[in-house]
Formats: C-alpha cells, sequence, structure tokens
C-alpha cells in the first residue's frame, strides 16, 4: 500500500488550486496500487487533496491537530471539514488540548513520519509560522521522504 501525505497553503490562488488539482489528479491516476492519504483536513490543500483522493476512490486517513479543531473553521470550510472527516477511513486525534501552532506542527511532522511521499501545494517560501508547509516539507527532506511540490511558477500567494 501506498501512503501520501498532503501539505499545502490554505488560501490558494485561483491558478495554483488549477494547478494542484492537476498534478494531484494525475498522481492518484498513476497504478499506484492501494493508497492511504494523510490529511490533517484543514481547508485549501488538505481539503483539495481528500476530495481528490476519496474520489477516485482511494482510503483517508485524518490526523486532527487537536480537540477544538473544528472551531478553527469559517462556516463554509467546516462543513467540508466535518464531511470528509466523517469519510475518513480511520481517524488519528493528536494529545494537544487546543489549537496552537505546535499542534499544528505535530500533525504534520505526523502526516510526514507516516508517509511514503508528501505532496506539497507549496509556494516554495519559509512557513508563516510554526507548522507550515515550509517546515513539512523541510522534515519530509531530512527524513529522505519523496517530496511532489505543486505551485505553478512564478505564482505568489497573499
Amino acid at each position: 500500500m501506498t501512503t501520501i501525505g498532503i501539505s499545502g497553503h490554505q488560501n490558494l490562488p485561483d491558478i495554483a488550486r488549477r494547478q494542484a488539482e492537476r498534478d494531484i489528479r494525475a498522481l492518484l491516476a498513476q497504478k499506484l496500487g492501494p493508497v492511504t492519504g494523510l490529511s490533517s483536513l484543514a481547508a485549501g490543500a488538505d481539503h483539495l487533496f481528500a476530495q481528490l483522493l476519496l474520489a477516485a476512490g482511494h482510503r483517508l486517513h485524518a490526523v486532527i491537530p487537536c480537540r477544538g479543531y473544528a472551531d478553527t473553521f469559517n462556516p463554509g470550510d467546516l462543513a467540508v471539514y466535518q464531511e470528509l472527516r466523517g469519510a475518513a477511513a480511520e481517524v488519528t486525534e493528536l494529545d494537544f488540548a487546543e489549537p496552537s501552532e505546535v499542534a499544528f506542527d505535530a500533525a504534520g511532522k505526523y502526516v510526514v513520519e507516516h508517509c511514503d511521499l508528501l505532496v506539497a501545494v507549496w509556494d516554495g517560501r519559509p512557513a508563516h509560522g510554526l507548522g507550515g508547509t515550509g517546515d513539512a516539507v523541510a522534515h519530509a527532506r531530512e527524513l529522505g521522504r519523496d517530496v511532489l511540490i505543486s505551485w505553478p511558477e512564478g505564482v505568489r500567494r497573499t
């Protein structure tokens, strides 16, 4: 079984979202056998990955950073989060009482440490805070994990 993790920005410019969708669809179309996708189900790249993974008939393992995580979502993203969490074949909730950068970093590390390949929907810039995509990519590279970066050249995130 192949395990693919996701890390990516929450606020994606449309062109970056379209690029990520193409790249993730192409990856999932490969003859990988059974796939488990690891995702923290954050808005943006994580939601996109989880939706495409499930639509392709693969298994979702949700990695929830903390209790109270649902409180971090706006109403539209909360509905998607709840739907995806309900569709997950497995849910791992980390032992943090409330949302924090430390909890988000721990979730990112969990994803990286339990995947064969990390998909990073990432502009290549340093993380804005602890636990951002840049941190996940750095950790994946430290561990020798394969990393697929999806981001259109020259596009800046706001």
